[in-house]
């Protein structure tokens, strides 16, 4: 049996572990120290963030960053629809209400004319929601500009998920940071990793201060511990902010590798009859975090789960992509507004091994298991 094949797997360089050895040398293994203010400097510097606060996930710098926009109980937050549960999940942690917004067909991202027209229908009665989060799903921004102009136009401040589009861009600009408030994650499986954790940036000085205090169990500035709000145990680790420090310095190589993995996938498969590949937008480049691509079975021959169950069988790891968020029956009660586009990208998408580790014989594997499944090939 050949060993497995896997979706998207961690990619250590050569001076994480210097870092780490620093940390342990150093003995400033926890709470903080200063790998983390270093991580946090050179994060900006790299995605031309001007403020940024290190936390232990992605999810944790969504409801932190909620909770500094001011979101409570019953307040509606607009959310983009295909993503994982972490984007929407904290909206709920402070029982607000998400109301989920289709994808377009360009990048798979919120659809800004939806946007607009929900917007628009809000004001006109006096119901705008407290906050916009748009995810930038699989490496590729979303649209920004159009949705930030309809949400400044109504003072609605915009969240941007970015935990999967680290080193992409937007008209040469980092996605993360043009809103309000952008987040990132550091994940196993993610671009760069620091085996878990994440980045909260923003423009505003005082917005990152709030969020350090609150990610730190919000202790007052006295002798004694004393706290005059609920805070959080959200800070990173020392540590894994010297594994950050490192992956940040491989960054621009990680995204190359998976570009690459792309167009390899793209050359070979590109024109079986029935595969379609996530396009990229002009408006900006994709890192291909993912390789993504959508199944018609008509034309393929078999549908996108009986791919993935094939390729399963030679031990090669691929997924379905995210089921609609409201689609899940965690959110069932919660409004949407479109979702065809989303509902048909998770009926037929599937997302192909994309790690940057992946060898030139393991894309040929994961390629010939796709061609042998193709119709004809392989009877079902």
């Amino acid at each position: 049996m050949p060993n497995p094949i896997l979706l998207s797997t961690p990619h250590m360089g050569e001076q994480e572990l210097q870092f780490v050895k620093e940390a342990f040398d150093t003995n400033w293994i926890a709470p903080v120290g200063p790998h983390i203010e270093a991580f946090e400097q050179e994060f900006c510097r790299v995605t031309g963030a001007n403020h940024a606060a290190a936390v232990s996930s992605g999810t944790a710098a969504i409801h932190l960053a909620l909770i500094l926009m001011g979101v409570q109980a019953g307040d509606e937050v607009f959310c983009s629809t295909l993503t994982f549960a972490a984007s929407a999940n904290p909206i709920k942690y402070l029982g607000a209400k998400p109301v989920f917004i289709d994808s377009d067909r360009t990048s798979w991202n919120m659809n800004p004319d939806l946007l607009k027209t929900a917007l628009e229908k809000r004001a006109s009665i006096g119901k705008l929601p407290k906050a916009v989060l748009l995810v930038h799903l699989y490496g590729q921004s979303a649209d920004i500009d159009p949705i930030k102009e309809i949400c400044d136009r109504y003072e609605v401040a915009i969240i941007e998920d970015a935990a999967e589009a680290l080193g992409a861009t937007y008209k040469g600009k980092t996605p993360g940071t043009s809103g309000k408030i952008g987040i990132y994650s550091f994940n196993g499986n993610k671009i760069i990793t620091t085996s878990g954790g994440g980045m909260l940036v923003s423009d505003d000085p005082e917005i990152v201060a709030q969020a350090k205090l609150l990610a730190t169990q919000a202790r007052d500035p006295a002798p004694h511990y004393q706290h005059s709000q609920i805070g959080y145990n959200y800070r990173l680790s020392n540590v894994l902010a010297g594994i950050g420090r490192g992956q940040l310095r491989v960054l621009s190589a990680r995204v190359a590798a998976r570009r690459r993995n792309f167009e390899i996938y793209h050359q070979a498969l590109g024109n079986l009859p029935g595969i379609e590949f996530m396009p990229e937008a002009d408006y900006g480049r994709a890192t291909r975090w993912l390789t993504c691509l959508t199944v018609n079975p008509d034309l393929f021959g078999v549908d996108r789960e009986q791919l993935r169950l094939a390729l399963n069988d030679v031990q090669i790891e691929s997924r379905p992509v995210w089921k609609p968020l409201h689609m899940q029956p965690v959110f069932a009660e919660c409004e949407s507004i479109g979702g065809a586009v989303s509902e048909d990208l998770f009926a037929r998408g599937l997302c192909l091994p994309s790690g940057s580790n992946l060898t030139d014989e393991d894309l040929e594997r994961v390629i010939g298991g796709i061609k042998a499944v193709c119709k004809g090939k392989k009877n079902f």
